[in-house]
């Protein structure tokens, strides 16, 4: 058996090289990458490696590697640790689990028996294991009452972080009907009442946006998860 460790933190590094060394004795050789990037490229060389893929890493994410590694060889076991739990990360990782797939989510707040369970169950046994927290969230966003699609969700990103229509339109290659259409399902989902806007074509931002932001953070985002997307949103307009 074949472990490749994906984190970019050297300490975390050296704790899951440790855990995997501990939990699975018959793992013959443990890999470790220190971006998504490398992870992808080891995956691709040692192609009976399991994964264990931390989320948030510089560069390229846990989420984007994995899909990667899920593209060409979706039989892969993946293990994600990661500190978080917020929907942002639980839908991204939900989207691109291919059927039938063995994987985890286990925060790194577990205990160390917690984490050697889980790597056994998983490259072992081919089970999945979900934390108690992750998988509360995971329920969460697949409600029919307070659940969002992932097209919702994005676009409620957006709205939280002041995009207009026009630019949410655009960035995420809708037409301006769809997005407005989108936007009142959600209103209604989170009873906020949305009063027209002057949303100009050579506008990005507006201040009617700003209004419903802390009502919807409350609901659905974390500081840290808005904070991510802050980041992504700069990277687009970079990009214009």
């Amino acid at each position: 058996m074949k472990v490749l460790i994906v984190e970019d933190d050297p300490l975390h590094r050296s704790y899951l090289h440790e855990a995997v060394c501990a939990a699975l004795p018959e793992c013959e050789t443990v890999i470790e990458a220190e971006s998504g990037t490398a992870g992808e490229k080891l995956a691709r060389d040692h192609r009976s490696a399991h994964v264990v893929m931390d989320l948030q890493m510089s560069n390229r994410n846990g989420i984007e590697a994995a899909r990667t590694i899920w593209k060409e060889r979706p039989d892969t076991r993946i293990l994600f640790w990661s500190n978080y739990s917020d929907e942002a990360y639980v839908r991204g990782v939900s989207r691109i689990v291919p059927d039938g797939a063995a994987y985890g989510y286990v925060l790194k707040s577990a205990s160390d028996e917690r984490l050697r369970l889980a790597l056994r169950s998983i490259f072992v046994e081919a089970q999945c294991v979900i934390d108690r927290e992750v998988r509360g969230m995971q329920q969460k966003s697949l409600g029919q009452t307070k659940g969002f699609s992932d097209t919702e969700y994005e676009i409620l990103v957006d709205i939280a972080l002041g995009l207009t229509d026009r630019a949410i339109a655009r960035r995420r290659h809708l037409s301006l009907r769809s997005v407005q259409n989108r936007l009142q399902h959600l209103y209604e989902k989170l009873d906020v009442y949305q009063a027209a806007s002057d949303d100009h074509e050579d506008s990005r931002f507006n201040l009617r946006a700003r209004a419903v932001t802390v009502a919807m953070l409350r609901k659905l985002l974390n500081y840290s998860a808005l904070e991510r997307a802050e980041s992504e949103l700069a990277e687009w307009l970079k990009s214009l």
